[in-house]
């Protein structure tokens, strides 16, 4: 290069570290009268949203919080978790949003894993919290949400509203550097246990810009909160709307008669969910007898949504797009763009299209399926499958504490997905099976490797496997396959309730097959042959 270009270098003035926090800095100023918080009769401005977070940060500094110190909240979609989204990334510290629908053990495990320094919690959970802490054999500080809107157990401890009390932080709140820890997700893998997945300020911001480009979204829309704030940060939708001086709107509970209700009073334009929320609203006695209008914008993932499910979205007014992303991701990296030639098809063909993976967003440099065998892009007939692999800014920085499956994941210079698929003439991207062994159920991902380990300790059981079985309203559902041991007597009733014992709910087997185990030469059982059948048999 020409020295004179080598000469120009980076500095204060040509340089700024990439951070979401800069979207609501702007917000305060650009946004400060306008709506960003609706809560019921909770209602306030950016200029007071920006005031709350500076406070909170503080608060969060006082105690002790800075650069790299996890902070583990667990709560529904709520105003505090929203911004908390901004709070703990200006206090320099890692968001660690954990599943609320988790049992007490793998709380436990995250909140050991994540080291984590602070728990934030719903004060509705409080049982669980102290649930985890005495199987992890120690406690960490907990400062309690006390809700208004949703059950308030009385619990001695701290409230959240003392971090209000505290000194405003000073400063921009961006980090020193673009790639350091924002958020720290959990998700299941083909282990039991699950992978702490580390997400830097650059690829929040990029992932939050990009989703206005990809979704096409206007200014001063009206947000529906429903993708749960644990899932990807609400798909990173939380870092996006102060970029376009959204409002959110929230109803804690994800139930159809609230979201009905949020649309028809907040004039809602926007919200993402997964399928199964979608059936539920569709299916809803509280669905309106005239389809909304406008239409409203609605993006969806989590399981390819069944066609017939996208038909009846329509017919209510809802314009669905489905996008397709993990965890690893931040969420959502493909997106089935509508095309104009599909506006003459038959509807049941529209929604066949419509459940497609599509194509890439406008930050993802690469979505290929390739075929890992030659290293090359498999070709574009609909038909031959290879796996899919992403390269871009919005892909984690690794697993924590896990070099050697970062480096797996890492593989070549792609991340690599686990997901089958192929590829369309029209260069659209379709899923068609799962290489890895995830469940999928109602858009919470279940690891089978775990449900199987807890099989395995029932006494009666001599082998199992577990593999997802269709299911009409949860997309899919886990099923086990079990061998008995020599005299055996358990049934299915008997191992169900055993596994709802030490699994959430969501993880528990809905159904059990008793048979011998297909197995190759070594020993290995036959999960292709499981799938098909489970798959056949429904």
């Amino acid at each position: 290069m020409h020295k004179h270009f080598e000469a120009n270098a980076m500095n204060g003035a040509n340089y700024v570290p990439l951070s979401p926090v800069s979207h609501l800095n702007r917000a305060a100023y650009v946004h400060a009268r306008r709506p960003a918080v609706i809560y019921g009769a909770r209602r306030y401005d950016y200029a007071t949203l920006a005031d709350r977070v500076r406070r909170i940060a503080g608060g969060l500094q006082a105690r002790g919080i800075g650069k790299g110190d996890t902070v583990s909240v667990i709560a529904p979609n709520i105003p505090e978790l929203f911004e908390l989204h901004y709070a703990v990334p200006i206090a320099g510290g890692v968001l660690n949003t954990i599943n609320m629908r988790l049992e007490a053990e793998t709380i436990a495990y995250i909140i050991g894993h994540a080291d984590t320094k602070l728990i934030i919690a719903d004060s509705v959970f409080a049982s669980i919290v102290q649930g985890a802490f005495e199987i992890l054999g120690e406690t960490r500080p907990v400062i309690w949400i006390r809700d208004a809107q949703g059950p308030n157990p009385d619990i001695d401890g701290d409230d959240f509203d003392t971090l209000l009390q505290a000194k405003p932080f000073a400063g921009t709140g961006l980090p020193d550097d673009e790639w350091q820890a924002l958020a720290l997700n959990y998700t299941s893998g083909t282990s039991g246990r699950p992978k702490g997945v580390i997400y830097h300020h650059r690829g929040a911001a990029l992932m939050a810009m990009g989703t206005v480009n990809a979704w096409q979204v206007p200014h001063f829309i009206s947000y529906l909160s429903i993708v749960p704030m644990f899932h990807c940060n609400g798909w990173c939708h939380p870092w996006m709307l102060p970029l376009i001086g959204g409002q959110m709107v929230f109803t804690r509970d994800p139930l159809p008669e609230k979201l009905f209700k949020a649309i028809a009073d907040e004039g809602i334009t926007h919200f993402g969910a997964a399928p199964i929320v979608l059936q539920m609203m569709v299916e809803s006695p509280e669905v309106p007898k005239t389809p909304f209008s406008p239409r409203i914008r609605v993006m969806t993932a989590g399981a390819p949504p069944p066609p017939a499910i996208l038909g009846k979205t329509s017919e209510i007014g809802l314009d669905v797009m489905q996008v397709y992303g993990l965890t690893e991701t931040y969420g959502h990296i493909s997106q089935c763009l509508w095309q104009e030639e599909w506006e003459n098809l038959p509807p049941a063909e529209q929604a066949e299209l419509q459940a497609h993976q599509g194509i890439a967003f406008p930050m993802v440099e690469g979505f290929e399926v390739i075929n890992r065998e030659t290293g090359q892009p498999v070709p574009m007939n609909g038909e031959t499958q290879g796996e899919i692999a992403i390269r871009a800014n919005t892909v984690m920085k690794g697993y924590y504490k896990d070099a050697d499956a970062s480096a797996e994941a890492f593989k070549d210079g792609w991340f690599w997905s686990g997901d089958a698929a192929v590829v369309h003439p029209n260069g659209y991207v379709q899923i068609r099976d799962r290489l890895k062994d995830v469940i999928i159920s109602g858009g919470e991902n279940i690891s089978s490797v775990e449900v199987e380990a807890v099989l395995y300790s029932h006494p009666d059981i001599q082998a199992a496997a577990v593999v997802a079985r269709p299911d009409p309203k949860w997309g899919e559902v886990p099923r086990a396959y079990v061998e008995l041991r020599d005299g055996a007597t358990a049934n299915a009733d008997n191992i169900i309730a055993f596994c709802r014992e030490h699994l959430a709910g969501f993880k528990t087997p809905k159904s059990v097959v008793f048979q011998t185990l297909p197995k190759t030469a070594t020993g290995k059982i036959k999960k292709f042959e499981l799938r098909q059948h489970a798959r056949k048999e429904g």
